[in-house]
C-alpha cells in the first residue's frame, strides 16, 4: 500500500470521532464580529488541537481576537497549515439551524467554511509520526479579510517550502488559483438644503454619487476576469434634504494583480461632475491574487500521491491562501471537508470526505520540503 492508502485506512476509523468534534465546533457560535463569541470558540479550538496532536497553542490577541498558533520544532516552518474558525453567521443562528445529520450529510451554520476543515486538520496531523517543521494558524478573522491576522500568517509562513489551506471543497476539487480581492469606500460630499424652499443651494450627493456609480461599474473587464462591482450604499439623511454625503463600497476581484493596480488607479482618480463636490476614495481590506504559478507544483505534487485523482479549480472568491502566495510561498487551498452552500442557508459537507481528506492533508504535509 502506498503512504496515502495507509493513511486512509487509520484515518477511516477516527470517522465517528471527526463527526463528534465537527458537532462541537459547530455547536459554538462564532460570527467575525463578535469577540465575546470568538473567545468561546477559540478555547474549543485550542482543546481540540491540545487533544489531537498534544500541545496546546499560541493565543495571541489581536485588537480583541483570538487567534491560534502551532509551531513544531526548533527551526524555521517547512509546512504551514491555515485554516480559521470564524464563520458569516451571526449569534442566534444555533436556535433556528443546529447541527444535525442525515445519513452522510452534515449541515449547519459553518460547517464547510470552515469548521470541517479544521477537523481535517487536526485529525491529519493526528496521524503523522512526527510534525517537526509543521506550523499551523488558525485566525479569527478571515471571513472580514484577515485585517488583525494577516502579518502573523505571513510571519510564520515566511521562508516555509509550502502552504495548505484548508477551505472546504466543491466536488473534491483543489483550489489553484484564486482572484485577487481589494474593498473601497467611495465617499462623495455634497452641500445640504431644504428639499422642497432651496434645492438649487444644495449640491445633491446622491447625484453625483449616482456618475460615480456608473464610472465604477464600467471599470471591469469580464475578458479578463476582472470584476469592479459597486456594493452596499448610504445616501442623505432625510427624505426631504438635499443630502450632503453618501457613500459607497466597491468590490474588486482580478486574477491578475495588474489588473487590480489598474483598477485602484482608476478608482484613485475618480474625479466629481458636479461644481462643488467631492469624492474621496478609501482603501479596505485587500487579498493579492493566488495565481496557479503559486499551486503548481503543490497540486502536481498531490497529483502524483493520489494517482491523478485529485482535480482542480480557479475560483473568484479570497482566502488566507491569498496571503501566503502573496509573500512568494507555494500554496495549495481547498483541502477541507467536501461540500457546499458555503455563506448560505443548508451549508453542508460528505462526512465520509473528513478521513479522506485529512488522509490527503497527511501525506502532503509529510512529504512536502522532503519528498517531492
Amino acid at each position: 500500500m502506498t503512504a496515502l492508502d495507509t493513511l486512509r485506512v487509520k484515518l477511516s476509523d477516527d470517522a465517528p470521532i471527526m463527526r463528534d468534534d465537527l458537532a462541537e465546533l459547530v455547536g459554538v457560535e462564532s460570527p467575525s464580529a463578535d469577540p465575546e463569541a470568538l473567545a468561546r470558540c477559540a478555547d474549543v479550538v485550542a482543546a481540540l488541537g491540545r487533544r489531537h496532536i498534544g500541545e496546546a497553542p499560541e493565543r495571541i490577541l489581536v485588537a480583541d481576537r483570538p487567534h491560534l498558533r502551532w509551531r513544531f520544532g526548533d527551526g524555521p516552518p517547512r509546512v504551514v497549515l491555515i485554516g480559521h474558525y470564524d464563520t458569516v453567521w451571526p449569534r442566534g443562528t444555533l436556535a433556528r439551524w443546529p447541527f444535525s445529520v442525515d445519513g452522510d450529510r452534515a449541515t449547519g451554520p459553518g460547517v464547510v467554511d470552515m469548521k470541517g476543515g479544521l477537523v481535517v486538520l487536526f485529525h491529519a496531523l493526528s496521524a503523522l509520526p512526527d510534525l517537526d517543521g509543521v506550523a499551523v494558524v488558525v485566525n479569527a478573522d478571515e471571513e472580514i479579510g484577515s485585517p488583525t491576522s494577516t502579518a502573523l500568517i505571513e510571519d510564520t509562513a515566511r521562508g516555509a517550502a509550502g502552504a495548505l489551506v484548508l477551505e472546504g471543497s466543491s466536488g473534491g476539487r483543489l483550489k489553484v488559483a484564486r482572484k485577487g480581492i481589494a474593498h473601497y469606500t467611495v465617499r462623495v460630499t455634497g452641500r445640504a438644503a431644504h428639499a422642497g424652499n432651496a434645492p438649487h443651494r444644495g449640491i445633491n450627493a446622491g447625484v453625483e454619487l449616482a456618475h460615480q456609480i456608473l464610472r465604477i461599474a464600467a471599470l471591469g473587464d469580464a475578458g479578463r476576469s476582472t470584476t469592479v462591482t459597486p456594493t452596499d450604499a448610504v445616501i442623505g439623511t432625510t427624505s426631504n434634504t438635499v443630502p450632503a454625503a453618501a457613500r459607497i463600497s466597491v468590490d474588486a476581484r482580478s486574477f491578475d494583480q495588474d489588473e487590480l493596480r489598474r483598477v485602484d488607479e482608476a478608482l484613485r482618480g475618480l474625479a466629481p461632475v458636479l461644481p462643488g463636490a467631492a469624492v474621496e476614495v478609501d482603501l479596505g481590506p485587500a487579498r493579492p491574487a493566488l495565481p496557479e504559478s503559486a499551486s503548481a507544483e503543490l497540486f502536481a505534487l498531490a497529483r502524483r500521491l493520489t494517482g491523478d485523482a485529485v482535480t482542480a479549480e480557479a475560483v473568484g472568491g479570497g482566502s488566507d491562501g491569498n496571503l501566503t502566495a502573496g509573500i512568494g510561498v507555494r500554496t495549495l487551498d481547498g483541502l477541507g471537508a467536501i461540500g457546499g452552500n458555503a455563506h448560505a442557508e443548508g451549508e453542508w459537507i460528505e462526512l465520509s470526505s473528513l478521513p479522506e481528506r485529512a488522509a490527503l492533508v497527511a501525506t502532503l504535509t509529510a512529504a512536502i520540503g522532503r519528498d517531492e
